[in-house]
């Protein structure tokens, strides 16, 4: 089993702690059967962008970073993230450098973590691996978006309310907590590269077959499968990874 990176140095107050999904999507990436898709593809690619959408803590992209060279089967990739909440942004700098300096031989070149809307900042056809994590939990309403004042305050007088608000960012979902998911699913098109895929975390309450038949309705080419499962619950998978990839 490769390493886990190092979290010791992240704030859970106000950011997503490396829980049962977070391990799930590094155990995933490095089945064989992952690792042995990601290196048919990207292998022999030029500079191949594996980018971490929500990276919370940076637990996963810096898992990515960090063993490049076992599950692309090369080092000669590039990693970022993007996420809405700019203490994440800043974890995750700190989690990716920290593996990077621990797995020398073996990591890629991290570009860093920028603060956006999912994949708004990209270009089309960017990005070769996607990865994310998404808020899912089902809830009334989602979050409002975070302003700069909110960031401020937050650091000036830190409260409950402020610590409370910025986790609600990782896991409030919406109807059926797929109000993000479904956001980041319909831009697969535009910015996956021909050769890119998705993984995707889902939960039994996204309603994961439908996900799976609106994914397939993209197209003859659009692939989707299941790769990665926590088990069973009253005969529903509690959680599991999707890979979305053209043929």
């Amino acid at each position: 089993m490769l390493p886990t990176p190092d979290t010791s140095h992240v704030s859970y107050e106000r950011i997503y702690e490396p829980a049962e999904d977070s391990f799930l999507l590094l155990d995933t990436l490095s089945t064989p059967r992952e690792t042995a898709f990601l290196t048919s593809r990207f292998r022999n690619e030029p500079l191949p962008l594996v980018l971490e959408i929500g990276p919370g803590s940076g637990v996963v992209i810096a898992f990515a970073n960090a063993h490049a060279q076992l599950l692309f089967g090369t080092r000669e990739i590039l990693t970022a993230a993007i996420d809405v909440n700019s203490y994440a942004c800043a974890a995750t700098n700190t989690t990716v450098g920290k593996a990077a300096s621990e797995h020398a031989s073996t990591h890629g070149t991290y570009l860093g973590t920028a603060q956006g809307d999912l994949v708004a900042p990209l270009r089309d056809g960017a990005v070769d691996v996607l990865i994310f994590n998404p808020p899912y939990v089902p809830t009334p309403e989602l979050p409002r978006w975070p302003t700069a004042t909110d960031m401020v305050t937050s650091v000036a007088n830190p409260s409950f309310q402020d610590d409370s608000y910025l986790l609600s960012l990782s896991y409030a979902g919406g109807v059926d907590g797929m109000e993000i998911t479904d956001r980041l699913i319909e831009s697969l098109p535009r910015v996956l590269s021909p050769k890119g895929c998705a993984y995707v975390l889902l939960c039994a309450q996204n309603k994961p077959e439908e996900v799976k038949h609106r994914i397939r309705g993209f197209g003859d080419q659009w692939r989707v499968d299941m790769v990665g499962s926590s088990g069973k619950q009253a005969g529903w998978e509690k959680l599991q990874i999707i890979r979305v990839w053209r043929e």
